[in-house]
């Protein structure tokens, strides 16, 4: 195993510890450090491993850090269909 699997390993477990920590902003913070965290490892992954993988670990990730995949979606949505509108 590579270092770089081995921190996308780690990434997952610190995550999981600390989502079962109680938290006052439904853990809002700790998704922003996450996928500051995250998004670099991400890149080490691919870079070592290849796209596939990388495309893996991304989408452990996104299954980790569901909730700002779904806002951001939506707010995608909401940007686009302002645009489709604006054009008319």
């Amino acid at each position: 195993m590579n270092w770089s699997i081995a921190l996308a390993g780690l990434w997952g477990i610190a995550a999981n510890l600390l989502a079962m920590i109680p938290s006052n902003d439904n853990h809002w913070t700790r998704a922003y450090v996450l996928i500051a965290v995250g998004i670099p490892i991400v890149g080490y992954v691919t870079y070592q491993n290849g796209p596939w993988i990388g495309l893996i670990v991304l989408a452990a990730g996104m299954s980790v850090l569901r909730w700002p995949v779904i806002y951001l979606t939506r707010w995608t949505k909401a940007k686009m269909q302002g645009m489709k509108a604006a054009d008319k």
